[in-house]
């Protein structure tokens, strides 16, 4: 049996976002239905340990408020948590790595790419090796993560490259990997391998493939990336001068959007997440969240668990 917990569905700054006036962050100043975390999951094959996927800034307040990642009572230190996999390294997915620093064992697993951006910016190294180890995990080979003390988790993982880009903060820059983009985006497809249950994740995706729609098709369970309704979306609004598309990201809707492109599938659920403040679906009255319903979509609040 697989379990999951959304943490958050919120992209960058979540929502509200702490400087933000745009129509949504003002509602979800006074709406809790609107107010996300910025995104994340929790995945586990037993109930007893987790795996997050992403670790995003916060992380720390994702945790305390979600009573399966406690520690265990009577227990003066302990996590349930016993790994991050991370499918890039923008700030959404790494920055709470830092919030990890107590000295609980735990792994992370990445792409080569994602770990030499770690190494090579020195604030990571208070994750002592001694207590947290780099995995490395490689595009189409399957992995078990495991357990802090070395025995299967029950997890398969498969990671695959998607369309995406590299972390906006290196942009102009030498990437600490050399310069083959390949792995600085990645999807996971997430198994429990006593079952055979399934899911697939993918936070960032600029582009629905060919290669992408068979992998998915058929899928129980899938979350995507939800950054933008409209491709314009944050120029529209006043809020920035890049599209989606720039930035990396689908959007929801449109001709070649998320929704039009995975329609079809015979995908069973359909979630949203990495969803931006300046989204309009966000907003649970909206003409838009109202479409992306009735195209068998749906946006998860925070704390939502789900069982495969």
């Amino acid at each position: 049996m697989l379990r999951i917990v959304v943490l958050g569905a919120a992209a960058g700054g979540g929502v509200p976002q702490w400087n933000c006036g745009c129509p949504v962050c003002r509602a979800a100043r006074s709406d809790p239905r609107i107010q996300r975390t910025q995104a994340s999951v929790a995945v586990s094959a037993d109930a007893k340990h987790w795996f997050l996927i992403n670790a995003s800034p916060d992380l720390r307040q994702q945790l305390t408020a979600t009573p399966q990642l406690h520690p265990k009572a009577g227990s003066l230190r302990h996590s349930p948590v016993a790994g991050v996999i991370l499918t890039n390294s923008e700030i959404d997915a790494v920055a709470g790595l830092l919030s990890m620093r107590e000295g609980s064992p735990f792994t992370i697993y990445a792409h080569r790419r994602v770990l030499a951006i770690l190494k090579a910016n020195s604030i990571f190294n208070v994750l002592s090796e001694t207590n947290v180890r780099r995995q490395p995990i490689a595009i189409d080979e399957v992995f078990q993560p495991t357990l802090p003390d070395g025995s299967p988790s029950g997890v398969e993982v498969l990671p695959f490259a998607v369309a995406g880009k590299g972390a906006w903060y290196l942009e102009g820059k030498a990437h600490p990997a050399g310069n083959d983009g390949t792995g600085d985006t990645l999807g996971l497809r997430i198994a429990d391998k006593a079952s055979g249950n399934f899911f697939y994740f993918l936070a960032a995706c600029a582009a629905v493939t060919d290669d992408l729609k068979r992998r998915i098709s058929g899928a129980p369970l899938v979350f995507f990336d939800g950054t933008v309704w409209r491709d314009d979306e944050l120029i529209a609004a006043g809020l920035g001068n890049k599209t989606g598309q720039a930035m990396g990201h689908i959007s929801m809707s449109g001709h070649n959007g998320a929704i039009a492109a995975l329609a079809g599938l015979g995908i069973g659920r359909k979630m949203f997440l990495h969803i931006n403040n300046s989204n309009p679906a966000l907003l649970p009255d909206s003409a838009e969240r109202k479409a992306l319903e009735q195209a068998g979509w749906q946006i998860p609040a925070d704390g939502m668990e789900i069982v495969l």
